[in-house]
C-alpha cells in the first residue's frame, strides 16, 4: 500500500476508536466486523510482540466463506488518524483483489515509538482513531449505504481479548489455541506456536479449514505448517543445503496434498526457498572463482611489477656493456698464456 491521490471515488467510511488502548491484547486486536458494501470487514492491528518495531493496519475480510471460488475488488483507505493535526494523520489508499488466498491487505503506518509518544497525536489519553474508507466494486456491490458512517468504541468494558467478532458464531471466531491442544506438543513444535498465531490472525481460512478435523489431524496439520514456517523463518540463504531443502520440500509436498490449507500465499516463498539450493551452489562457485581471480590477479600484478624490475636492470646491463666495449678486444679465455725462451 501507497500514500496516493485522492481520486473521485465514493467512499463508504467506517470509524473505530479504541480507548484505553494500554488495556487492550494488542496482540491479538480486532475491530468488530462491519459491513460496507453488502460484505462483511474488519481492522486488524498488527500484533505487538516484543519483536515488532512498528504500527502497522490491515483491511480484512470477515465474512465466513470457502478457500476458493470467490474474489472482491475494493478500493479502501486506511487512516491512523492524528489526533492534533489533521494534517499528519497517515493515509494508506490502495486498490486491491481479496480471495481465498488473500485475506487481507495493509501496511505500516508509523514507528511504534511515534504512535506510543502522546506528543506525536497519534495515541492520545489512551485513544487512538482508525479510519476505513472501503469502495467495493459496482459489479460486486450487492448492498449500498452511502454517506453513512459507522462508528464502533472500543473500550476496557470490551471483550478482554481486544478481539471483537461479529454477533453471529462461526468458525471464524475460532483461534488456533481453540483448535490446537498446546500441552500435547514437544517443546521445539512450542516455538511454532507464534508464527501459526500470526499466520492465522492474516489467513482466516486456516482456522476454518480444520474446525471440524480430528484432533491428531489438525495437531499433524498444524505441526508441519509451523516446520514449515520456522524454516522459512530462522533460515539463512546459504542454510539452504541438501538436507534443509529436502526436507522442507517433503513437508511442503505433504501440506499441499492432505492438509486441506489453503496455502497459495505462502507457496512463492517456498518455491523461492526451495530455489535456493542451486543458487547457492553457484553463488560458492561464483565465489570460488572470483577469489581465484583476485589471487591470479595479485600473481600478474607482481610478475609485471617483476618484469619492469627486469628490464630496467636490462638496459642498465646493456648501457654498461656498450661503454666497456669500446675498444676492448675480445679475447679467448681458454687459451693458454705460455712464454717463450728462445
Amino acid at each position: 500500500m501507497d500514500n496516493q491521490k485522492g481520486k473521485s471515488i465514493n467512499f463508504e467510511p467506517f470509524v473505530w476508536k479504541i480507548e484505553n488502548f494500554s488495556k487492550q491484547n494488542t496482540k491479538n486486536l480486532r475491530s468488530k466486523a462491519f459491513k460496507i458494501g453488502g460484505y462483511k470487514w474488519r481492522i486488524l492491528l498488527h500484533p505487538l510482540r516484543k519483536n515488532v518495531d512498528h504500527f502497522s493496519l490491515y483491511l480484512m475480510v470477515a465474512d465466513s466463506l470457502p478457500a476458493y471460488g470467490w474474489n472482491r475488488n475494493a478500493h479502501f483507505k486506511l487512516v491512523l488518524v492524528n489526533q492534533i493535526d489533521d494534517n499528519r494523520s497517515v493515509v494508506k489508499e490502495t486498490h486491491q483483489k481479496f480471495n481465498g488466498g488473500y485475506l487481507s491487505w495493509g501496511s505500516l503506518f508509523v514507528n511504534l515509538s511515534d504512535f506510543n509518544d502522546s506528543k506525536q497525536g497519534y495515541l492520545v489519553n489512551n485513544t487512538c482513531i482508525i479510519e476505513a474508507h472501503i469502495n467495493v466494486q459496482a459489479s460486486q456491490q450487492r448492498e449500498s449505504s452511502n454517506n453513512k458512517v459507522h462508528v464502533i468504541e472500543t473500550s476496557d468494558e470490551s471483550s478482554p481479548t481486544g478481539s471483537c467478532g461479529s454477533s453471529e458464531t462461526d468458525s471464524s471466531d475460532l483461534t488456533l489455541r481453540d483448535l490446537l491442544d498446546l500441552e500435547s506438543l514437544r517443546n521445539e513444535e512450542l516455538d511454532f506456536v507464534p508464527l501459526l498465531e500470526e499466520a492465522c490472525v492474516w489467513h482466516p481460512s486456516l482456522i476454518r479449514s480444520q474446525s471440524k478435523r480430528t484432533a491428531r489431524f489438525k495437531s499433524w496439520a498444524f505441526t508441519s505448517l509451523g516446520q514449515v514456517l520456522h524454516i522459512l523463518k530462522t533460515s539463512k540463504v546459504k542454510d539452504m543445503d541438501e538436507e534443509t531443502s529436502k526436507n522442507l520440500k517433503g513437508l511442503w509436498e505433504e501440506l499441499v496434498m492432505a492438509s486441506g490449507f489453503d496455502l497459495a500465499w505462502l507457496e512463492p516463498y517456498v518455491e523461492s526457498a526451495l530455489g535456493m539450493k542451486n543458487h547457492v551452489e553457484k553463488t560458492l562457485q561464483v565465489n570460488k572463482l572470483k577469489e581465484s581471480m583476485v589471487a591470479l590477479d595479485t600473481k600478474m600484478k607482481k610478475l609485471r611489477g617483476e618484469l619492469v624490475d627486469a628490464e630496467v636492470e636490462f638496459e642498465e646491463a646493456k648501457r654498461a656493456l656498450d661503454e666497456l666495449s669500446k675498444g676492448h678486444i675480445d679475447i679467448d679465455l681458454n687459451a693458454d698464456l705460455c712464454y717463450s725462451i728462445y
